[in-house]
């Protein structure tokens, strides 16, 4: 990374981006009929897919039963083509049971479990192509999978990653932004009441910093809400239409 110039003199970053600007999102619903619900998304070079199952009677132990509310189970993979590095990358591995709990987490803040009990839902993710903010782009489309389920949730749970180079705020990096050496913030929030359901830092921060970047991360959650929400408008309208036919 010696040498590569993040950040220009003109404040444009690699990819012609200003630092507050997000990458181009592009996202389908409904894209596997046997799911209860399903969700693709593009944030610029990163894909993912997210399906959702349930709410339905917990499989396994029934140990994991809770009477007042529903158990989520959350799983992440990374197809083994989604990197450079062609490594077999298997469910169980630190990383991806990392990722696991930190969505399990993020999305028990945000869905109405409550009006489950003694229920499971399942929300797997796999990440087709990588291209940094894994984390984020797999909460997004989950979003959107819970949507199309039918599940309630208090709002939708939007999240983003922000860093610092030279002391200027990014919102949403890419993978060369997020590898060149400096601190990352993952926010997951449910924009309206401005409530953080998970925020993770991978470095240390000077606390005069963390103001700025949990700022940039914040306006980037509330303008991916907007694309997250005219993704569901749009998609109701194709099957309000299909259903009239």
């Amino acid at each position: 990374m010696a040498g590569l110039e993040l950040l220009s003199d003109q404040g444009y970053r690699l990819d012609g981006r200003r630092a507050a600007e997000l990458r181009k999102v592009q996202a389908r619903m409904g894209v596997f009929a046997q799911a209860d619900g399903s969700a693709y998304i593009e944030q610029g070079n990163t894909r993912a897919l997210a399906v959702v199952y349930g709410p339905h009677e917990v499989r396994g132990s029934r140990s994991k039963t809770l009477h007042d509310r529903a158990v989520i189970n959350c799983q992440y993979s990374m197809a083994t083509f989604s990197t450079a590095e062609r490594k077999r990358r298997p469910h169980g591995d630190r990383k991806s049971s990392e990722m696991s709990l930190h969505l399990k987490q993020t999305f028990e803040a945000a869905v109405l479990t409550q009006l489950y009990p003694r229920s499971q839902i399942d929300i797997y993710v796999k990440i087709l192509q990588s291209d940094g903010g894994n984390y984020s782009a797999c909460v997004n489309a989950a979003t959107l999978a819970l949507v199309d389920a039918g599940i309630p949730m208090r709002d939708y749970v939007c999240a983003c990653t922000a860093g610092f180079v030279e002391d200027t705020p990014l919102a949403d990096l890419c993978h060369v932004e997020e590898s060149g050496g400096g601190t990352t913030l993952a926010l997951a929030l449910l924009p309206r009441s401005e409530n953080i359901a998970l925020v993770q830092m991978d470095a240390r921060l000077h606390q005069d910093h963390l103001d700025a970047l949990m700022e940039a991360a914040m306006m980037a959650c509330k303008g991916l809400s907007k694309v997250l929400d005219s993704v569901v408008r749009q998609h109701l309208q194709e099957v309000s239409v299909l259903t009239r036919e």
